[in-house]
């Protein structure tokens, strides 16, 4: 499965908002740093087609992830904090439904289905490997929160962070473990989701 790059500037987007709403904070609130920032001036640092990014910041407003303010201080920022939004909002509301196959489904009663299997007597032998992929992408998604895309205190590159994340990974994988059944994706062990973010869908 490839994200498209509706998924890539749209998590660039909601990164640097979250950015700019981090400074406001450690500002103490003061008048230095404003957590709102025009789209135009996210497009011209990134590099962004801004027509593009009007299109994504609309479906993420939609989501209830952005904020706008008009004027001529207007803008978007964050509609919650960063730590209580998951990547797995930011990506259904700009990709929609994460699916690692067009085959794959979930039924009515949480059965993940194959459109393949058009009896009862015909099994997808790929089924459960299409189960577990997106088990863990969706895992993956909804462990990360917005405030973990942040740059660490002390971390200057990306390559900073990214060596962080590996040590931290080397003491225990969140997505070890004992492999899931593939016949009931919703009765999964529960995934957590931060405070106040919304449901997000299980149909594969």
């Amino acid at each position: 499965m490839m994200f498209s790059t509706k998924a890539e500037y749209g998590v660039r987007v909601m990164v640097e908002l979250a950015r700019r709403a981090s400074d406001a904070s450690l500002d103490g609130g003061g008048a230095g740093v404003d957590p709102v920032i025009p789209l135009a001036e996210i497009a011209e640092h990134d590099g962004m087609p801004l027509a593009y990014l009007e299109h994504l910041v609309a479906r993420l407003r939609k989501a209830g992830l952005l904020d706008s303010r008009r004027g001529s201080r207007g803008g978007y920022m964050l509609a919650r904090p960063a730590d209580q939004i998951t990547m797995a909002e930011v990506v259904e509301a700009l990709e929609g439904t994460i699916a690692p196959i067009e085959c794959i489904s979930q039924g009515p009663d949480g059965n993940i289905v194959c459109s393949r299997e058009s009896d009862s007597t015909h099994v997808c032998p790929t089924k459960i490997l299409w189960t577990k992929v997106r088990l863990a992408i969706v895992s993956t998604l909804l462990q990360t929160t917005l405030a973990d895309l942040l740059l660490p205190a002390g971390a200057t590159r990306a390559a900073d962070a990214l060596a962080a994340l590996e040590a931290a990974a080397a003491e225990g994988d969140p997505l070890a473990g004992d492999a899931e059944p593939a016949g009931k994706l919703a009765q999964s062990p529960a995934l957590p989701q931060a405070a106040g973010s919304q449901p997000l869908s299980t149909t594969v």
